[in-house]
C-alpha cells in the first residue's frame, strides 16, 4: 500500500451489526479511492487503541460509543472527513455526513438516506465465501433457500406463538424439498435456537448454523435460490436483497412502525416480498446503497482537498 494512500479509519465497538456497517462503508470506500482501511473497535470501557498512522483521511463510524470518541477526535482531527452511519439523534454538527436508513426520516442538510444499510456483501467477498464453504455445500443438493432468523427488538417480539410460526415455516420448506440453510443470530431466543437445534439435526438436507466456528452467512447468501429473512432485522434484509436472489420475509408480533418503510423500500426495489406459502422466481437489480455512499464519501473528501 502506498504511503500516500487514503487512510480511512472504520470505527465501531463490538456489536457485529454496528460494526459490519461502519467497516462495509469504509472497504467500499477504500476500493473506490486505493485507500487504506484500519478497523478502531471501541471497547467495552470506551477505549479505543488507535492504528499505527498518521490521521485518517476520512473517518467512519457507527454506535454509540463512536459518538463520543469523535467528539474527541474531531478537535484533534480536524482536516478529516467525519461519517456517521444511523442517526446519531445528537451532536449532529460534528459530522461531515450523516449516512441514514431513510425510515429514520432524518432532515438535516448533512444527511443523505439510504434503503437499508451499509454492509459488506459484495459480488467478490459472495464468490470468495461459497469457494471457502465449497466442501460443505456441494454436499446440500438444490434448490436451496437461505433462512436467517433475528430477534426481538423494541419493534418485534418472539414469543412462543412466533417461535411455532417460524418452526412451521421452516417445515413447510422441507415439505417442499428444498435444502435449507439456517442461521441464527446474537438477538435469537435461546429457546428458538434451541428447538430449530433439535428440529433439524437429523435433517440431511440443512445446514444449522447456531454461532460456533466459522461463520458460513456470506456462503449461504451465495449460494442461495431464495432468502427467508424475519422482519425485525435491517442489516439481514438489506445484505439479502444485495445478492439480487429473491427474499421473503417472514413477520414477527408487533408493530412494524418505521421500519414499514424499510420494507416497503425494499419491496419497490424488488427484492422483498411476504412469503404465502408459495415458492416463486423473480429477478431485479441487486441494491448497491454501499457503493453509492462510498462513492459521495470520496467526492466529499476530493472537495476538501480542493478547498484546502
Amino acid at each position: 500500500m502506498a504511503s500516500d494512500s487514503l487512510k480511512i479509519w472504520a470505527v465501531a465497538d463490538t456489536r457485529r451489526g454496528v460494526e459490519n456497517q461502519a467497516i462495509g462503508l469504509a472497504e467500499a470506500v477504500a476500493a473506490r479511492t486505493d485507500g487504506q482501511m484500519s478497523r478502531v473497535t471501541i471497547g467495552p470501557d470506551g477505549f479505543a487503541a488507535l492504528p499505527d498512522s498518521a490521521a485518517p483521511d476520512i473517518w467512519i463510524g457507527c454506535g454509540r460509543p463512536a459518538i463520543r470518541l469523535a467528539r474527541q477526535q474531531r478537535r484533534a482531527f480536524a482536516n478529516s472527513v467525519f461519517v456517521y452511519v444511523q442517526d446519531p439523534r445528537t451532536s449532529y454538527e460534528i459530522f461531515d455526513l450523516i449516512v441514514a436508513p431513510r425510515h429514520d426520516r432524518l432532515d438535516r442538510g448533512n444527511a443523505v438516506a439510504t434503503t437499508g444499510s451499509p454492509h459488506r456483501v459484495t459480488a467478490g467477498r459472495l464468490a470468495d465465501e461459497a469457494e471457502r464453504f465449497s466442501e460443505r455445500l456441494n454436499g446440500l443438493p438444490g434448490p436451496r433457500a437461505a433462512v436467517l432468523v433475528g430477534g426481538p427488538s423494541k419493534a418485534f417480539r418472539m414469543g412462543g406463538d412466533v417461535e411455532g410460526y417460524l418452526a412451521g415455516r421452516i417445515d413447510d420448506l422441507l415439505a417442499q424439498d428444498l435444502t435449507l440453510m439456517v442461521s441464527v443470530s446474537r438477538r435469537t431466543p435461546a429457546s428458538l435456537r434451541q428447538r430449530l437445534k433439535v428440529r433439524l439435526k437429523d435433517e440431511a438436507r440443512c445446514w444449522f448454523h447456531d454461532g460456533d466456528g466459522d461463520n458460513p452467512y456470506f456462503a449461504f447468501l451465495a449460494s442461495a435460490d431464495w432468502i427467508f429473512v424475519t422482519e425485525d432485522s435491517t442489516n439481514m434484509l438489506t445484505e439479502a436483497a444485495a445478492t439480487g436472489t429473491p427474499v421473503y420475509s417472514l413477520p414477527l408480533s408487533g408493530k412494524a412502525g418505521k421500519f414499514a418503510l424499510l420494507h416497503a423500500g425494499l419491496e419497490a426495489h424488488g427484492a422483498l416480498r411476504p412469503f404465502l406459502g408459495r415458492l416463486d422466481t423473480w429477478t431485479y437489480p441487486p441494491l448497491d446503497e454501499t457503493t453509492r455512499i462510498a462513492r459521495l464519501i470520496a467526492d466529499v473528501h476530493a472537495r476538501r482537498g480542493e478547498l484546502r
